[in-house]
Order: C-alpha cells, then sequence, then structure tokens
C-alpha cells in the first residue's frame, strides 16, 4: 500500500504543476484563448503566479511539499510542533500568501471554507497507522488553516474517500456509499452526479470555478466520476480555469490510489 499512497500524493503535485499555466484565470473568452499547449506544462498565464515558471508548482503543491518534509522527518503529526515548522517554512516563502495562510499565520485555526486544503491531505496517509488515526490527522492539519466547519466536513469526505480507495478503486461507488453520511455535502454530490454526462468545461462553470467548496467541491465530484484517462481528466479540469488546482489535486490524489492510472511522463520530468 505504500506505493499507492506515494503515488497519490505525487499524483497531486504532478495535477497541481500541470494546474499552473491556467490557474486563476477566470475569464471564458480567455481560457479559450490562453498560449498554453495543453499536451505539456506551462508558465502561469495569472499574474498571482508572477515569478513561477513552466514546471513549478503553485502554493498549494508547495505546501503539500512542506507537509511530506515534515513527515519524513517525524514519521507522525503533531498540530502544535507543524505549526512551527510550517511558519518558519513561510517566514521567507517567495510563492503567493492566501488569505487562509495569513490568516493562520497571524492565529493558529484561521478559518477558510477554500476547496484547496482537502487536495493536500495524501501525505498525512504516511503517519496514519488507521482510518481513525487518518481522520484525526486530518481534522487537526485541516483546522489550523481551514478551521471552519464547510472544510472540516468536505476534508473529511476526501479523507474517507482516499482511505477506502486504497482497496476499492470504484470511486462512483464510494462516492454513493459516503453521501448518505454527508448531509451538508449531499446536494452538490447529487449535482455532479446528474450531470456527470454533461460537457466537463460549461459544468465545471455552472458549478462555480472559484476557490470555494460552494461550488469546488461538485467540480471535483463531477470530475471524479468521469470514465477517462488521468490526462484527459486533468486537461478537461485545467481548461475550465479558475481554481483548477484545488479541484484537480482532490481529485488526482484519490485517481493516484489506483496502480493502473498513467501519469504523461512529460508532466513528470
Amino acid at each position: 500500500m505504500h506505493e499507492n499512497i506515494e503515488r497519490s500524493i505525487l499524483s497531486s503535485l504532478v495535477c497541481d504543476r500541470y494546474s499552473l499555466g491556467s490557474h486563476w484565470v477566470y475569464d471564458e473568452k480567455e481560457l479559450k484563448n490562453l498560449p498554453i499547449d495543453w499536451e505539456t506544462l506551462n508558465a502561469p498565464q495569472s499574474l498571482w503566479h508572477r515569478g513561477k515558471n513552466a514546471g513549478d508548482m503553485t502554493h498549494y503543491g508547495d505546501h503539500t511539499l512542506f507537509l511530506v518534509e515534515y513527515i519524513r522527518r517525524n514519521g507522525s503529526f503533531n498540530k502544535e510542533t507543524y505549526y512551527e515548522f510550517w511558519r518558519e517554512k513561510m517566514s521567507d516563502y517567495t510563492g503567493y500568501v492566501d488569505g487562509s495562510s495569513r490568516n493562520a499565520l497571524e492565529n493558529i485555526g484561521a478559518s477558510s471554507q477554500d476547496l484547496g486544503i482537502c487536495g493536500r491531505i495524501a501525505p498525512l496517509l504516511l503517519c496514519s497507522a488507521s482510518k481513525e488515526d487518518f481522520l484525526e490527522n486530518v481534522a487537526a492539519f485541516v483546522s489550523i488553516t481551514h478551521n471552519s466547519p464547510l472544510a472540516l466536513n468536505a476534508s473529511a469526505f476526501f479523507a474517507e474517500l482516499l482511505w477506502h480507495s486504497q482497496e476499492n478503486d470504484d470511486i462512483a461507488a464510494l462516492i454513493n456509499e459516503l453521501k448518505p453520511n454527508y448531509s451538508g455535502l449531499s446536494a452538490w454530490i447529487e449535482q455532479a452526479q446528474e450531470k456527470k454526462d454533461a460537457p466537463s468545461f460549461e459544468t465545471i462553470r455552472e458549478f462555480g470555478p472559484a476557490c470555494g467548496i460552494d461550488g469546488g467541491f461538485a467540480g471535483a465530484i463531477y470530475l471524479l466520476l468521469q470514465d477517462k484517462s488521468f490526462k484527459e481528466i486533468m486537461i478537461e479540469n485545467a481548461k475550465a480555469g479558475g481554481d483548477s488546482s484545488a479541484r484537480g489535486m482532490a481529485v488526482a490524489m484519490v485517481l493516484g490510489m489506483n496502480p493502473k492510472i498513467e501519469i504523461p511522463q512529460t508532466w513528470l520530468s
């Protein structure tokens, strides 16, 4: 199972670096005319990632690597010691510092309802011996920067989905099984299920392409329900723009649990 976990983490990071090109581009006309080669890695087109280059990651990927480094050093997760480790990393960080991070740097336990935190939880599998341990570690990690009921609930859903995908690659069935346990998210899950055969660009834009869980969560579930290759799903996600990395990382870490997925070599190089 360790190889599956490593691939899950890698998949989320690859998704983030691939998403960089169109990340936080919202205008539909601009998205359809971006000077991007969708087959490979691209420099960011959004001013928010000025200074980044093709092959770099957004701040979401950078933060995920912070967590990986901490766990490899310590072999476990502790909210307080990770917070101090993270604050030290952020003291000279040159990437974009979003609102949830700014608030958390001032006070541990900042509240945010952004989807981005949900796609950063896979490294916690490295130090979780059971599902209960994993869910506890996820809740502690999320509460540092996204301590809102909605973010905690959404991250718990993805944590359960990720955990069970270690043994079951029928993601659509797992989503359906989990849905009754998450009443606050069930309406968005149902929207995604109803739209699973609709065109991706229009569907993701209709749900909402922005950073919030309200909109982004349904988009992520929609992508998980697609019967397509990892590459195809990542391309469709990126073409929809907005917070493509937040949606994509949550999707990629789940898909990455399946040893049959193929990550494009040019995205790994």
